[in-house]
């Protein structure tokens, strides 16, 4: 018979809720690697096709398994079950008579589907799961302890060079970042920037996005805004062989030597990427691209403005906060408060701005010089 938790002192109950509390995060990865092991196999493409709730038997037999799907039926069943706790499936009742239950997909899990380009997150988790992106996080504490200033990071430690140098050397890894990057360009535009956020775009008559990639978000803008003349800035490796069209046109150039000149300049999730010194260096030469604030220049940034903890919403600040140490590993930037913001701003030489919290976690920025 067990013994209730009451005849346990309070010095050993609090030592087993630490050592529960450190499992739990030791072993958290394995919400990552079983997400990772579901989109392999195509679980949600599976689910969502069958177009009802599929019971365990029939997705064992929609699964991609060569042999002995019989004995894997058990492994699956365990696999849904720590993805139901994860909120990527609900299980329901198929059958009331036989109690049989069946797998459904969650909100969640609908930016998990291939057949959904302008939803899917599958580039950026296949980007993230990578590699070559995993291994610097292994080597954290080695270049906090060892590293020098040819090695700014511990992306750079662990490959010798920094992440853009490695996508332009490797052309699979390139692909990798281009489309994690597109993925997400499309999400945030098909459901959230041109319909809420128009008033930022209308009056300009040109807009150079930096660092665009290959023109998801200048392309959306474009196509609301005819008579708004899109330029992309980019890196000639990035932007090689793309072609434009009557208001897009694609630019080769480096944002830290110098910048188009336009109406609006768009940098969407680039300053996460650098430190403060570089960030001053971008929103300089941003600053001698555009008009003065009276004849409608400005810099429009899309990007994290970091919570306040105290304020209850602890989920997101978490999400920022692993962004940060992401940005902190693999490149050399940091997500940054809105105090943090408006000092660079003020360093970079510009007189005001307005922060558009309606991107979720992200931000809208508008700057003026």
């Amino acid at each position: 018979m067990a013994l209730p938790n009451d005849n346990i002192g309070v010095k050993t109950r609090e030592l087993l809720t630490a050592q529960a509390h450190i499992w739990n995060h030791t072993f958290s990865f394995i919400n990552s690697m079983s997400l990772k092991c579901a989109i392999q196999l195509g679980i949600p493409d599976i689910i969502h096709s069958h177009g009802r709730a599929m019971t365990l038997s029939d997705l064992v037999n929609a699964l991609p398994i060569k042999n002995n799907k019989a004995k894997r039926q058990d492994c699956i069943y365990r696999l849904m079950r720590i993805l139901i706790h994860a909120g990527f499936f609900v299980q329901t009742k198929i059958n009331e008579e036989q109690e049989e239950e069946g797998y459904l997909l969650t909100p969640v899990s609908r930016l998990l589907l291939t057949d959904e380009p302008n939803l899917s997150m599958i580039p950026l988790l296949q980007l993230m799961f990578d590699q070559i992106m995993m291994d610097p996080l292994h080597c954290l504490s080695q270049w906090i302890q060892n590293a020098g200033d040819d090695q700014p990071n511990a992306f750079a430690t662990t490959h010798g060079k920094q992440l853009y140098e490695y996508a332009r050397d490797d052309a699979r890894f390139n692909c990798l970042v281009n489309e994690a990057v597109a993925s997400d360009a499309r999400l945030l535009t098909s459901h959230v920037l041109i319909e809420h956020c128009k008033g930022v775009f209308e009056g300009l008559k040109s807009l150079v996005d930096v660092g665009g990639g290959t023109g998801i978000v200048a392309k959306a803008i474009s196509n609301e805004f005819p008579e708004l003349k899109c330029s992309v800035f980019d890196l000639p490796h990035v932007v090689e062989g793309l072609e434009g069209s009557k208001n897009l046109s694609y630019i080769k150039g480096n944002m830290f030597k110098s910048i188009p000149s336009a109406d609006a300049i768009l940098l969407k999730w680039i300053l996460i990427d650098w430190s403060d010194e570089d960030c001053v260096k971008i929103l300089k030469n941003c600053k001698e691209a555009i008009p003065s604030k009276e004849n409608g220049g400005k810099v429009i940034i899309i990007d994290m403005v970091i919570l306040d903890d105290q304020k209850g919403d602890h989920k997101s600040y978490e999400t920022q906060l692993f962004f940060d140490m992401l940005t902190m590993t693999l490149v050399s930037g940091k997500q940054r408060s809105q105090k943090e913001w408006a000092k660079l701003f003020s360093d970079a030489g510009f007189s005001d701005y307005n922060i558009i919290s309606i991107l979720g976690l992200r931000s809208v920025i508008e700057i003026y010089p």
